[in-house]
């Protein structure tokens, strides 16, 4: 990159909030996916550290001016590649804009900056005695503008929903330079089209996403949470089902498989239960005089179809035991091979028996070690690939079964992405799902606000 033009680049920031050197720009070749950037031509040429969205706006119109690609990234613990440097590209990182800016309890609206840790924002919320339910696994360390423009889910989505449903209203700045506000406070807005929901899940291809409004909801008075234990994969798989169809909807129900399950117990030491198939971790929310009625109608439907043992936490430590397990799965299966693809191919929740068989096979199929952990109340499967990325011979197997998965999700009916987004891992398999002409709908949308291709080209559309 021009010295002239890091130069211009400093006088918008400050120096102190540029980086240059390529230890700095080294730090993103890579996110928290398995996609690497080629350091002999895709090392960024700087990276800066904007403070408002005046600073944006300048950065963006000066990449416009000399046609330099921006990549925006947040805290980096995207797992679908798309916050991973390109080419001679401007790496914005935006966790300066770090500032909860408003909790109106009246309107039960929070308004954040991007930067903002997603489980920041929960807990001073919840101080006030409200709620946001948007809980994706890296919600420690990850940020709202992040999980806006992936759209992120968690286990809790499969009663509350994805960041999608609860984004009311945005701030932007257009790959023009130009600031929008979309949306609004109001919980009904039906001016125009729905940019808000455009933006969200974007992926940072659109804009850069400055000021984020989020509606609240009133905490849960309580809640409840419960394991139970099956000899079988496939009998837990339908348990899952059943919950649903008695019109029983957990705030989560997560499946782990025998692989994670193993892993897990050796390497956190929960008590789970290591000869078993499968298990469900079931959390139930709402007030607390119908709590017990509702565990005990899907205790009763788990013994119906095969459950040998149910746990039920008696205390929050006990719950919060339940949940350490689940939240240490990655970090636990992990020992057994280098390198961890996670996929999150979503299918409605009564193909999840037929999905979780075909990703068996498959596995099989292709000599793989293929985990199986999801928020199965909402149908969204982590089938997790654990392999050895300097194997070139077993990559090659890994990228054919990869496909495999993404053709059954599509026959039975769901998505390449529950909630990851597409990034620059999966672009090449998004016709699967959209076709032809509904990729060329968004190719359309694309060019017409991002004329110069500028915005985290690569990422969903392909190079």
């Amino acid at each position: 990159m021009r010295p002239e033009t890091i130069q211009r680049l400093s006088e918008i920031v400050g120096k102190d909030n540029i980086y240059t050197a390529l230890e700095d720009l080294y730090c993103y070749t890579y996110d928290a996916s398995f996609v690497k950037a080629d350091l002999n031509t895709d090392l960024a040429g700087v990276a800066v550290y904007p403070g408002s969205t005046e600073e944006i706006a300048r950065i963006i119109k000066l990449a416009n001016q000399e046609k330099i690609p921006i990549v925006p990234r947040g805290a980096g613990t995207n797992v679908s590649g798309g916050s991973v440097s390109l080419g001679d590209c401007i790496i914005l990182v935006l966790k300066r804009m770090n500032k909860i800016l408003e909790i109106d309890r009246k309107n039960l609206i929070a308004v954040v900056e991007p930067g903002v840790i997603t489980a920041q924002l929960q807990s001073e919320v919840e101080k006030m005695g409200l709620f946001y339910p948007p809980d994706p696994a890296s919600q420690a360390f990850s940020t709202m503008g992040g999980n806006v423009a992936e759209c992120a889910g968690g286990p809790r989505g499969v009663k509350y929903g994805v960041t999608r449903d609860y984004v009311i209203g945005l701030e932007v700045v257009l790959p023009s330079g130009e600031v929008i506000n979309t949306g609004g406070r109001t919980m009904k807005n039906v001016t125009g089209y729905d940019m808000t929901k455009l933006f969200t899940g974007s992926e940072g291809t659109l804009c850069v996403i400055t000021k984020i409004i989020v509606k609240l909801i009133p905490l849960p008075e309580a809640k409840n949470t419960m394991m139970a234990v099956f000899p079988e994969i496939a009998q837990a798989c339908e348990t899952v089902s059943e919950i649903i169809a008695a019109g029983l909807i957990p705030c989560a129900l997560e499946l782990l498989d025998n692989i994670y399950i193993r892993n897990i117990e050796e390497y956190a030491q929960v008590g789970l239960p290591t000869d078993a198939g499968a298990v469900l971790l079931i959390e139930v929310d709402g007030d607390s005089e119908i709590l017990g009625k509702q565990i005990r109608k899907i205790e009763q439907i788990c013994k119906g179809l095969g459950a040998v043992q149910i746990r039920i936490a008696s205390t929050q430590m006990e719950a919060e035991e339940l949940w350490r397990a689940r939240r240490s799965a990655f970090a636990a299966v992990s020992r057994l091979r280098p390198t961890i693809i996670g996929e999150d191919a979503t299918v409605p929740r009564s193909s999840i028996p037929a999905a979780v068989s075909r990703i068996q096979a498959i596995a099989a199929k292709y000599d793989l070690i293929i985990a199986i952990l999801g928020h199965a109340g909402d149908g969204n499967l982590h089938a997790t690939i654990l392999t050895d990325e300097t194997n070139v011979e077993e990559m090659a197997r890994v990228e054919k079964a990869i496909k495999e998965i993404f053709i059954v999700t599509v026959e039975l009916g769901g998505s390449l992405s529950g909630e990851h987004g597409i990034g620059r891992a999966k672009s090449k398999f998004i016709t699967l799902q959209t076709g032809e002409a509904g990729l060329a709908v968004q190719r359309q949308i694309k060019q017409a606000l991002d004329p110069h291709n500028l915005m985290n080209p690569g990422v969903m559309f392909g190079a």
